[in-house]
């Protein structure tokens, strides 16, 4: 196993470094060099004036040197300085990190436990009416995008609770992490995107665990534990639910990724100012610092979360062995 882990960590690493190196050479193509000596410091300036400011800056060295002193910055805590928030992108990100985390825990423990129980039920009794009623939910909620949900569940709250929207609030930890102006978190900009989001989630991790379940539910072992008098309720916890489970435990650790990403839409939606209202705002102000940052933070969390789900897979399932 630290074999298959040592590997899997030096793929990682090589990984980052290919991925950080399109995305540099990306971020500082021409144009996007000219943007942002236009929009950081006149737009009235001209050809030689723009030549002279990326020059001042170290924008027209090697490409290669450039990359490296960046990468030499990142690894010794130094990510630069955001033009569009005037401030250092590490305390800066790291504290819209913490809303986003705030925002995608919350998610996960609304979302998980709902999606599981559903494919559990939907799946213990192939074929039933709770399982086409179960089914047809689960596909309801997946084949609704966010922004979809997000302006039904605004509509549809804002009609039954109206004082919501203007008086409930929470001053708590995300708040103070979110850097300069803080967060005034309230029902709409934090509740409703944690229902938003667990709603499309919840569908499709339902279904993969109803599929194992159904698989699981006609095994072998099942027949002969029915054979045996085992009581229904006893194969479903004892023997069936496990096994139901190994599959879905990939699927629930591909879920971080996705929240992480899905964020951006519902985060910019909902005004809620957390790691991809970040992106957003990095990419459409051609924040390059900024927009690194995110694309390292982005990346490292794929590959953090694909490597804990290979981990976990060869515990929850025996028959998997590490060569």
């Amino acid at each position: 196993m630290l074999i298959f882990i040592l590997k899997r960590l030096g793929v990682m690493l090589l990984t980052m470094f290919a991925l950080t190196l399109v995305v540099f050479y990306l971020t500082n193509l021409e144009p996007n060099l000219v943007k942002l000596a236009l929009s950081a410091g006149n737009m009235r300036m001209t050809p030689e004036e723009v030549q002279l400011w990326l020059e001042n800056r170290g924008y027209t060295d090697p490409f290669f040197y450039r990359y490296f002193s960046w990468l030499g910055g990142v690894l010794t805590g130094d990510w630069g300085m955001s033009t569009r928030f005037d401030t250092e992108v590490g305390p800066f990100i790291a504290g819209r990190l913490a809303a986003t985390g705030a925002l995608m825990f919350w998610v996960m423990i609304v979302m998980i436990p709902s999606a599981l129980l559903l494919g559990v039920l939907a799946g213990m009794r192939e074929g039933s009416k709770t399982d086409r009623s179960l089914s047809l939910v689960a596909i309801g909620s997946t084949a609704t995008p966010e922004y979809v949900s997000g302006i039904i569940f605004t509509v549809i709250f804002a009609s039954l609770f109206k004082e919501w929207f203007g008086d409930f609030h929470l001053n708590g930890s995300a708040a103070s992490a979110t850097g300069r102006n803080g967060l005034n978190i309230t029902f709409y900009n934090f509740t409703l995107p944690v229902i938003t989001m667990a709603a499309y989630g919840m569908g499709y991790i339902a279904r993969m665990t109803r599929a194992s379940m159904a698989e699981v539910m006609t095994a072998q072992y099942i027949r002969t534990a029915r054979l045996k008098g085992v009581s229904f309720r006893q194969i479903v916890i004892k023997h069936a639910l496990r096994n139901a489970l190994i599959a879905p435990f990939t699927v629930i650790m591909l879920q971080f990724p996705w929240l992480l990403t899905g964020v951006v839409i519902v985060e910019r939606m909902f005004g809620y100012k957390g790691f991809g209202d970040a992106l957003v705002q990095a990419a459409e102000n051609n924040d390059i610092e900024l927009l690194l940052t995110c694309s390292v933070v982005s990346v490292a969390v794929v590959l953090i979360t694909q490597l804990i789900s290979d981990i976990g897979y060869v515990y929850l399932n025996p028959r998997i062995r590490v060569k």
